[in-house]
């Protein structure tokens, strides 16, 4: 991928000088096709890369609706957001799945992933609300497994381990809350944990 860039940065050069010395107008036409062309390449490196990202992301699925109480008795949706962008800054790619009745407790009316979208500041497509009478605990866990995805959340699934076995695997489910209003993800690296919640006195 650095050779396509290499040669349009070069070609804009030769651009440069070709429009301005005189008599070297040959050189800019010249420059500029080889210009497009390295454009072209480049484009299409980027396009070949894609689907790799996307196969190598490090996939991690919030439980939304089990989230929002992580700080205090109420919900909120800004402890959802925190979580989503503690999880970016680490590495991870997260997507969020909330219950149908997660809008109501929020906002006192439904709200569709467009509006969570809107409100986390999120691509629509990472953010979904299961359909009312559908437990998000069997949508998130299919989703996870299909991912090969991590589960953020502080309920243990216990219901869904017949049909999902793998969530009872160590470190399928990444456990969190907050300590004096610090977040905590119980992650690998001990270090991701407040003083306070290594020493116990945490969830």
């Amino acid at each position: 991928m650095r050779v396509p860039l290499l040669l349009v940065l070069v070609s804009l050069v030769g651009v440069a000088v070709g429009l301005s010395v005189p008599g070297w107008a040959d050189l800019a036409l010249l420059a500029g096709l080889c210009a497009l062309a390295g454009a072209i390449l480049f484009g299409a490196a980027l396009l070949r890369l894609e689907p790799r990202a996307a196969a190598d992301a490090k996939w991690v699925i919030v439980d939304g609706s089990n989230v929002m109480y992580w700080k205090g008795d109420a919900p909120q949706i800004e402890t959802v957001r925190q979580v989503l962008e503690r999880l970016a800054d680490l590495g991870f790619s997260p997507g969020v799945a909330f219950d149908a009745n997660a809008g109501y407790l929020l906002a006192g009316r439904y709200l569709d992933h467009a509006a969570f979208s809107k409100m986390l500041g999120m691509a629509e497509d990472r953010v979904m609300v299961v359909d009312k009478g559908t437990p998000a605990d069997a949508t998130i866990l299919a989703t996870a497994r299909d991912l090969g995805a991590r589960v953020v959340s502080n309920d243990r699934f216990r219901d869904w381990l017949d049909q999902h076995p793998e969530a009872g695997r160590p470190g399928a489910l990444i456990r969190g809350g907050f300590v004096d209003g610090a977040l905590w993800l119980a992650l690998d690296d001990a270090a991701l944990r407040p003083v306070k919640a290594q020493a116990g006195s945490g969830p």
